[in-house]
């Protein structure tokens, strides 16, 4: 059995939805703006202005990542069983009470607890998006149009930055509690344009490769059976896509949201136990790994910078513009060369070289004057973006083609768990590696990232998908 997009109440491949890219990326340029805000201040307003100890706030957020790792399968479950968009909206309402709730929290403990709920809820949110992009985007195209969302992305967080700016020069508790809620309403700005988006349906259909977007078949299950050996997410009954029940939550439903329907065969419908192949959770770890170059940028970098080279403070603002830059220049560009699964392999093992090589380049700056490091340090950040354009494309191709289109949740949910782990456990690594041992500790970090890149190949490139 093979599924594939067709349009509906007809048995021909669908044509691409009108307006999906447009409406996510105003939904995407909303939230990024208030994302800008809240990444810039926030550090601030927890340490100065709400008092806390640096020590309590980063044990706070990283067991804040924890609790995302934990929420991205949950939700991705969620979203196949009762529907994508009704679970988005759940999830991005409460993660908008949250972090308004964080603007005006008095005490440590209630701090740690809305922080926790509201990073759980974003990354649960952050899975399910993934699949309501899978759903939304046409398969020929959805690479280059999730290109498109993260230069929007990028540039929306920075121009986010650029206001904060300003609440940092008042350093004003009333100021930075009114930028935290701003980022709390831009939340509901996408659940505002979630009904009117139109998501792609899924049929069974006689075998024709061309036009499936997941690499690999499905056989029909055998009665009883279970679909996959290698599974051990068990949606349940309620999870099927066509589900004629009035619950509100079914996607085959015409009903006035704008949600295309979903038909499948009974067979598919009701499906014992839908199971995350070993193939699929093997690239979601590696890709973890890669997910730590994040840390890198964001941590590793500018701690090198201020602490080791003689290299102005000021271009640690410079990096950020630069890579923010050279990510909306290139981020669609590299999408549009990466076309299946062995090209977005390839392009996963340069992505890794060219991080590695950042690191090596990095170790450099040390010793070096203000002017010499300065511009090894431009170099780094060059190779380390070039590598980050390559990954994300990479990432997202295999994450869509290499996923069983009925339960494309569940399967978001790991591949988000994964990007959750890796940042969460990413400013560890990076301090205890190349922070910590210096020249010894960037080489070694380096050939984690080449060494990963390289493995994703022979694993995504495995046919059984085991």
């Amino acid at each position: 059995m093979t599924l594939l997009f067709t349009r509906p109440g007809t048995g021909a491949p669908a044509r691409p939805v009108p307006g999906p890219r447009r409406r996510l990326a105003l939904a995407t340029l909303l939230t990024s703006f208030g994302n800008g805000l809240y990444l810039t201040i926030s550090a601030l307003f927890f340490t100065r202005t709400l008092g806390f100890s640096a020590t309590r706030v980063g044990v706070v957020l990283t067991l804040a990542g924890l609790a995302g790792v934990l929420a991205s399968v949950p939700a991705g479950r969620a979203a196949d069983r009762y529907g994508i968009k009704q679970v988005s909206t759940v999830l991005l309402c409460g993660e908008a009470v949250a972090v308004a709730a964080l603007a005006f929290c008095t005490t440590f403990w209630a701090f740690a607890a809305v922080v926790c709920i509201a990073t759980a809820l974003d990354r649960g949110a952050a899975a399910v998006r993934q699949a309501l992009y899978a759903r939304a985007f046409d398969p020929a195209t959805r690479v280059a149009d999730r290109a498109y969302i993260r230069a929007v992305t990028n540039a929306a967080i920075g121009a986010g930055a650029a206001v904060a700016a300003l609440a940092l020069q008042t350093d004003s508790r009333a100021v930075y509690q009114g930028a935290i809620v701003v980022d709390a309403v831009s939340f509901l700005g996408m659940v505002a344009l979630l009904p009117r988006l139109r998501l792609r349906e899924v049929v069974e259909a006689d075998p024709e490769p061309d036009l499936v977007p997941a690499p690999d078949s499905v056989p029909d299950p055998e009665p009883g059976s279970d679909l996959d050996s290698a599974s051990d997410l068990d949606l349940g009954s309620g999870s099927e896509l066509g589900s004629d029940s009035g619950s509100g939550s079914d996607l085959g439903s015409d009903s006035g949201s704008g949600s295309v329907s979903v038909s499948v065969s009974a067979a598919a419908r009701r499906p014992p136990k839908v199971r995350v192949s070993r193939r699929y959770q093997a690239v979601s770890a590696l890709n973890a790994v890669l997910m730590i170059q994040f840390a890198l940028g964001e941590i590793g970098l500018p701690l090198w910078l201020l602490q080791d080279t003689r290299a102005p403070r000021v271009l640690v603002s410079g990096m950020l513009i630069v890579n923010t830059a050279l990510v909306v220049l290139l981020q669609v560009r590299a999408a549009r060369s990466v076309r299946g699964i062995a090209s977005a392999a390839r392009a996963l093992r340069l992505g890794g070289l060219a991080v590695a090589a950042s690191c090596v380049v990095a170790a450099c700056a040390e010793g070096l004057s203000p002017v010499a490091a300065t511009l090894v340090l431009l170099a780094c950040g060059v190779l380390m973006t070039l590598g980050e354009v390559l990954n994300q494309a990479g990432a997202w191709t295999l994450s869509y083609d290499l996923a069983d289109v009925r339960a494309v949740g569940a399967y978001q949910g790991v591949f988000n768990a994964g990007v959750a782990a890796g940042q969460m456990a990413g400013p560890l690594v990076v301090t205890q590696t190349a922070l910590r041992h210096g020249l010894a500790g960037w080489v070694v970090l380096g050939l984690v990232f080449a060494v990963a890149g390289a493995a994703i190949e022979p694993v995504a490139r495995r046919g059984d998908g085991k």
